[in-house]
Parts: C-alpha cells; structure tokens; sequence
C-alpha cells in the first residue's frame, strides 16, 4: 500500500504580514490627513501620531514622505485601474465614450486630494517611482485602448478627449465640489466631440 502523500502548504510570514498590515494602516490615515488638509500639508511626524507610533519607528515603512507619496500614487491608480477592469465596453462610439467619460470624471470628482496627486503637479520635487508610474501607465494604455478600439486612433484627437475630460475633472472640483454640475455635461460633451470627430 502506497502512503497517501500529503500537500505541505507554505508556512505563512507572519512578521511580513503584520508589517504589510502596518503599511496598509499608515497608507490609509496618509489618505484621510490629505483629504482633510490637503496634499502639501502632509506630515511625518503627525502621521505617526495618528498610528500610535513613534517619528523614527515609521521610517522603517516608509523612508521619506515622498515614499509615502509615492504609495498613494500608486494606491489610487490602482483603484482607477479596478474602475476600468468593471467597465463594460461597447462596440457603439458614443456609448464606449460616455462610460470611459463618467468613469474618469466621476472618479476625479470623488476626491480631491487623490486627483491632484495623480494628475497635477502640486508637490515640488515628487516624482513617482518606476513602479507606482508603471501603474499609472497601464491605466493610460487601458483607457486608450478602448478609445482606439472605436476608432479614435490619431494621436491628436486622444490628446483632445484627454484635454475634454480633464477640464470637466477640474471645473466639478474647482467650481462644485460634492455636487454633480458639470458631471451632468458629460453626455453633452460627448456628443460634441463625437460629431466633432465623426461628423454625426
């Protein structure tokens, strides 16, 4: 009779754990100090407060606060990346327009802080790391991807919807934050733009 050989499963690094999961705890009070008090207003030395830790012991999280940026950056991509995975795309161009349009839109209007991180430069000498910018990257290639998909493939014509969309991102923000008054223009928009490049 042959031993019923049995699966070993990995052992779990719990110091790992705990570490991601102190990580993940400082990330997310970085996120509610931003959006109270704004991006530049960021601290070290009060973000440690709010975790019950010591200035020096949250240096062995992150080693500066641009590490800590660079996180959010990446944070927020992410979560924008997740928001275009859940897209259902359609063949027709006015409807692949107006749900890549209310995704990015709606998506910038939800917070402020997290859209000047991720597409204004508003923090002096930050620069995303390679990795956090390849996030970044592959929101960009997705998003396009389904622009080109219904033909809008001319290099000019993205930076144009670009330039369309992120004007109604920041005059939601600067002019109705919490509100919806130039959300309700985006089918408008749309339209415009599509008789713009397609003549209907």
């Amino acid at each position: 009779m042959v031993a019923e050989r049995t699966a070993v499963e990995p052992r779990r690094d719990r110091r790992h754990a705990r570490h991601q999961a102190t990580k993940r705890e400082i990330l997310d009070a970085a996120w509610k100090m931003v959006r109270a008090d704004g991006l530049n207003a960021l601290s070290l030395r009060a973000l440690a407060r709010v975790v019950d830790m010591e200035p020096q012991s949250l240096y062995t999280y992150f080693a500066s606060k641009h590490s800590v940026y660079d996180h959010l950056f990446a944070d927020g991509n992410r979560e924008l990346l997740a928001r275009f995975d859940r897209l259902e795309v359609s063949d027709d161009v006015r409807r692949a327009l107006r749900a890549v349009a209310h995704v990015f839109v709606t998506f910038a209007a939800e917070d402020q802080a997290r859209y000047e991180l991720l597409f204004l430069r508003t923090i002096p000498d930050f620069e995303p790391s390679p990795e956090s910018y390849a996030v970044a990257l592959e929101v960009f290639n997705r998003g396009r991807s389904i622009l080109t998909g219904v033909g809008l493939d001319n290099p000019e014509d993205f930076d144009l919807w670009t330039a369309l969309v992120s004007g109604l991102s920041s005059q939601q923000l600067a002019n109705d934050p919490g509100g919806d008054r130039y959300i309700r223009l985006i089918d408008n928009a749309v339209a415009m733009f599509e008789e713009h490049m397609f003549g209907r």
